[in-house]
């Protein structure tokens, strides 16, 4: 059988590891990227420039060669092309050999330790970097020819003052480390082979619930209260990944803790008061929460061509909570539902919508009442009831 190593270079020839130069000094043929194996042309061995993984596992098919050596950027095991190689070239049983990632380079370069650091990629696809930069010391990203854009992102949330080294074209002739603030990181353009490291001091992990209702951006829109919204949360059960709706979201104070929790996500948020709309983006900017989408409109109409949801909270349906619960349920049929209603005839539709589609709800009452000192005593102020009801999910 033909002797497959995929090899991770590091930076470049510079920072391959003993074995990998082994491996490749013994390789029969080279394959990769054309700046990978011009590194090594000194050797005067076969190679081909590819990068594709289709491509690859078709010039091997092809090859007589016996021992073959791939050769991809950074560690292969840090956003690596070599994911798809293995699954490309299975019959062979390829071998990986780890490079230097650009993490470890990077930090080193900086004096900075690691073990505190959390590691993105905004090359290409979506990222909450704000969400990451507000729940650790050290975030590590990957970008592409888009930091102007991830500095409006970090701004735009309060990260301004934040302090951001930059590194360009690690380990090459041109290599270029620095350090600013990030607000001044448009004073300089960078090139696709950058990456960020930002600091921030202050970082929170807290997933936050119950949050005290006097912390949000408010004016005459409707809002789920402390309590009742810590109820709520502990239904809806979000996983970090989640892909979660508010509908009728109101202030947006479910919103904010659904992005908390699901930090790794994507929150959609959904009024038809404009002025509602608003004050969810508000508040997200003040949370410093990234992974926040707010829509104008009506649902179920303004729910059409959004990701499927795993969970959703329906605070308010506009009476059109059968066709909102039916809508969801045809995105994705291991739906959670969550479901306010202060009066009986919504809590009833909202059951009934659910046992319609053969899940058995559960419903709560919650009744709060909350302290007054009067003079020198205590007196509890009831608030309205809420009715709660949940199903779907892990319940199914």
């Amino acid at each position: 059988m033909k002797q497959i190593n995929i090899i991770g270079m590091g930076m470049s020839a510079k920072t391959v590891t003993g074995e990998a130069l082994e491996l490749i000094q013994d390789a029969d043929i080279l394959i990769g990227a054309k700046r990978l194996i011009n590194e090594f042309s000194y050797l005067n061995k076969p190679s081909h420039n590819a990068f594709l993984s289709d491509e690859i596992a078709d010039l091997i098919s092809k090859s007589d060669e016996d021992k073959i050596a791939i050769l991809v950027s950074g560690d292969v095991g840090f956003y690596s092309g070599a994911e798809k190689l293995v699954c490309a070239l299975s019959e062979y049983d390829p071998i990986l050999v780890p490079g230097i990632s650009s993490v470890s380079y990077f930090f080193a370069k900086c004096r900075i330790p690691w073990k505190e650091a959390n590691l993105i990629s905004c090359h290409g696809i979506e990222s909450n970097i704000v969400s990451s930069v507000r729940r650790n010391r050290y975030t590590f990203a990957l970008t592409g020819r888009n930091i102007p854009d991830l500095q409006n992102q970090l701004v735009k949330y309060g990260f301004g003052d934040l302090k951001v080294w930059t590194g360009e074209n690690l380990g090459l002739e041109d290599e270029f480390v620095t350090s600013c603030r990030v607000s001044d990181l448009n004073k300089r353009k960078y090139g696709s082979l950058t990456v960020l490291i930002i600091e921030n001091p202050d970082f929170d992990s807290r997933v936050k619930t119950g949050i005290s209702d006097d912390e949000f951006i408010r004016a005459k829109v409707p809002m789920t209260k402390s309590e009742v919204r810590a109820v709520c949360m502990s239904k809806l059960d979000l996983s970090p990944c989640d892909i979660a709706y508010d509908i009728g979201c109101g202030t947006g104070s479910v919103s904010i803790e659904m992005a908390f929790a699901a930090y790794e996500g994507r929150v959609y948020a959904f009024d038809k008061n404009e002025e509602a709309v608003g004050l969810v983006l508000e508040n997200a900017r003040k949370f410093h929460l990234d992974n926040i989408e707010a829509v104008c409109g009506l649902a179920p109409e303004c729910l059409e061509g959004l990701p499927a949801p795993d969970v959703a909270f329906i605070g308010g349906s506009s009476g059109n909570m059968e066709e909102i619960v039916n809508f969801l349920y045809g995105k994705n049929s291991r739906i959670r539902f969550v479901i306010t209603a202060v009066t009986i005839e919504t809590a009833m539709a909202a059951l009934e919508s659910l046992e319609n589609l053969g899940i058995e709800g559960d419903i709560v009452q919650v009744a709060v009442s909350k302290g007054r000192q009067i003079g020198d005593l205590h007196m509890l102020m009831a608030q309205n009831p809420i009715f709660i009801i949940n199903g779907g999910g892990d319940d199914e």
